[in-house]
């Protein structure tokens, strides 16, 4: 087959719905599928900053979430516009990975499934791009019924999101859980003394790693509260994040508050890439995931990452996290927002680390039976065909 996969948003950009596009375009082309991607990065620069970026800013300052919708619509019409430009390839299907890019798909004449990795409106109101109960939040709600009724098949990356649409469309998608390539995603041990000293980090320092964008809904926050308690014990913990977002003067205010400076290290937006390697250097990943705005984490990415990287995994027991977590056989689950459990968590893995290893082994074992990019591909796959079946009975 010939398949497009399209997004309103950037790509790459840090991200799971950007590492996830990623590995499913590798998964589906190692069953011998040609694929294409098409996104807002396709746009010309001068043109994302003064149709988008520029003017939505703007509309915001007037009225704060117009400009965020205005954006998007915008965005919709680009994307519509590139993807009539490529029918010439033709494409048997475009997975559409957001509302809008559904929209563009079809509106450009195109057989369209989508993959429905969120909560469109809930996500705009945790983010802070739209007011809570305004009508921008009533609109973008409206915006994501149309769009599951009228793609031909939906696909959903966690049980929860499958039972949202049905509530919200009585639309009965697919569930799919991420997945990861599981050949880029493995233990790396050998590696991890020669990129502790690449990345500064001296002999005898203990690492907890957060790949997380910086948002409110990733919990963020709380690592940097549990790492004081930790340190009594611990003193050369270091606490590493890798990524960006709206949360990060928070966070830098609440490191320079408890004097934190030399213990917690933000790297900002890094290649996939280098993401590897810091999984490779740590101890234990922190995947602290909150209820924010009536959004909960889907099955994490950056959790299976450190699962299928071999190295413990300590999360929040929410959303998708508790569907790839089995506690305390290849994971630690705590409370959300429990500060005192997310430190006695970390500090019981430093002081028992052969438990550590063995949670790390047993994750890695039902990321190569569950969660590989591989199996997901095949899924999709029986997916698109189905999808146009569909089209073919119409």
């Amino acid at each position: 087959m010939k398949i497009l996969l399209a997004t309103v948003y950037d790509y790459p950009h840090p991200g799971g719905l950007s590492t996830h596009m990623t590995t499913l375009k590798a998964g589906l082309e190692a069953r011998g599928h040609e694929v294409d991607v098409l996104s807002f990065s396709d746009v010309p620069k001068v043109l994302q900053t003064i149709k988008v970026r520029g003017t939505s800013f703007v509309l915001n300052k007037i009225s704060k979430g117009t400009g965020f919708i205005w954006g998007l619509k915008t965005r919709k019409k680009m994307l519509q516009a590139m993807i009539e430009t490529k029918k010439h390839r033709g494409y048997d299907i475009v997975n559409a990975q957001d509302v809008y890019a559904t929209f563009a798909a079809i509106d450009a004449g195109l057989p369209t499934v989508s993959t429905v990795h969120g909560y469109t409106a809930f996500e705009a109101v945790s983010a802070g791009s739209v007011i809570e109960n305004s009508q921008e939040v009533k609109y973008l709600q409206e915006q994501e019924i149309e769009a599951f009724t009228k793609t031909r098949m939906v696909i959903t990356v966690d049980l929860r999101i499958k039972n949202y649409v049905k509530k919200q469309a009585d639309v009965d998608g697919f569930t799919i859980r991420n997945f990861i390539n599981i050949d880029d995603f493995k233990p790396e041990t050998s590696q991890k003394e020669t990129l502790r000293a690449k990345h500064g980090i001296k002999a005898g320092e203990k690492v907890f790693f957060v790949p997380r964008r910086l948002t409110k809904k990733n919990g963020v926050i709380y690592p940097i509260l549990a790492l004081p308690k930790v340190l009594e014990k611990y003193p050369d913990v270091k606490l590493i994040y890798a990524g960006s977002g709206e949360a990060l003067d928070e966070m830098k205010s609440l490191v320079s508050k408890n004097k934190l400076d030399k213990s917690v290290r933000i790297l900002g937006a890094i290649p996939h890439k280098q993401i590897k390697e810091f999984y490779a250097l740590s101890d234990v990943v922190l995947v602290p995931s909150i209820h924010s705005s009536g959004v909960e984490e889907a099955t994490s990415i950056s959790a299976l990452e450190a699962m299928g990287s071999g190295i413990p995994l300590i999360a929040s027991a929410v959303g998708g996290l508790r569907e790839i977590v089995d506690h305390g056989v290849d994971g630690i689950l705590v409370e959300e927002r429990n500060i005192e459990a997310l430190s006695a968590s970390m500090i019981e893995l430093l002081d028992h680390p052969e438990k550590g290893e063995k949670l790390a082994k047993a994750a890695r074992t039902k990321i190569e039976a569950q969660y590989s990019h591989i199996s997901a591909a095949e899924k999709y796959e029986q997916i698109y065909m189905q999808a146009i079946e569909k089209g073919l009975s119409y």
